[in-house]
């Protein structure tokens, strides 16, 4: 349950968008390293990262992603946790988790609950096709059943409201011993879900009363979206924040450490304490 003016920060530094679109992210692993212990200085209490391979292209790799959650974890006391792979049997896409786990490098995982069509404007314009994100309930309840096995948190992306309820109902059904986090994706022109509207961080912040209780642990962010003005409601409403390149407007100016020292001051100005958050809860 999120205490009253106090507020975590996540910085979700990269994402698998690459260069072409977001061409300030870091990619290589003394990159990502440098840019999440930079963030974490100046006020982020959550990382998120993906990793990258030699030829700068997106991978799940255990071995890369331990290299830059013990290179980021030697210098800075704080959560970090990678992706799922969008892709794969349920055992091949949580494999990497496994064997970060496996390791005790594992504080949060990915465990998305359930499937969307991601477009963007562009790409309807031009009669291409987007993805298809696809999680089946089964490896929903593979993703669980391992969280709950292994000491590990699960961070719900909210797509859709639909997402919340059957999030919910498979995590009751899990009986874990962490709550999951429930992050609400916001885009301004990916055509999933809504815009970065406070009308629609209203609805989600009734629904999330109605259907999770007052005891749901929920942020904002989003991808290719502008979440800046809320801030503010979004800490009224008793949400946390997330930020970063992985969710900024596509081609970004600004770096992940100029986003954090942003948030930093909007959530001051707000009257609210960054914290970390407790590893168990």
């Amino acid at each position: 349950m999120k205490k009253q003016n106090e507020a975590w920060l996540e910085v979700a530094i990269n994402g698998v968008a690459g260069k072409g679109f977001q061409p300030l992210i870091p990619i290589t692993p003394e990159e990502i390293i440098n840019q999440a212990v930079d963030c974490a200085k100046a006020g982020a209490t959550i990382i998120h990262t993906h990793v990258y391979d030699d030829k700068g292209q997106p991978t799940e790799d255990a071995d890369l992603y331990r290299r830059v959650i013990e290179g980021i974890k030697e210098q800075v006391d704080i959560i970090v946790y990678p992706t799922v792979a969008l892709s794969g049997t349920a055992q091949e896409r949580y494999a990497p988790l496994e064997a970060l786990a496996s390791h005790g490098l594992l504080d949060w995982g990915v465990v998305d609950p359930g499937s969307v069509n991601i477009s963007h404007t562009s790409q309807v314009q031009n009669d291409i096709d987007g993805i298809s994100y696809v999680n089946p309930d089964s490896h929903i309840r593979h993703g669980l059943a391992l969280a709950k096995r292994d000491g590990w948190r699960p961070a719900y992306a909210i797509y859709e409201p639909g997402f919340l309820r059957l999030g919910n109902a498979l995590a009751q059904q899990a009986e874990l011993d962490q709550t999951p986090i429930y992050r609400l994706m916001f885009s301004d022109n990916l055509l999933f879900g809504t815009r970065p509207t406070e009308y629609a961080l209203e609805f989600y912040a009734e629904m999330i009363k109605e259907e999770l209780g007052s005891d749901a642990v929920w942020m904002i962010s989003g991808l290719d979206a502008n979440i800046e003005q809320l801030i503010q409601p979004a800490l009224d409403l008793g949400a946390h924040v997330r930020v970063g390149l992985e969710d900024a407007p596509f081609g970004c100016s600004k770096t992940n450490l100029q986003l954090v020292e942003d948030a930093v001051t909007k959530i001051d100005n707000a009257g609210f304490e960054i914290v970390a958050p407790a590893l168990i809860g």
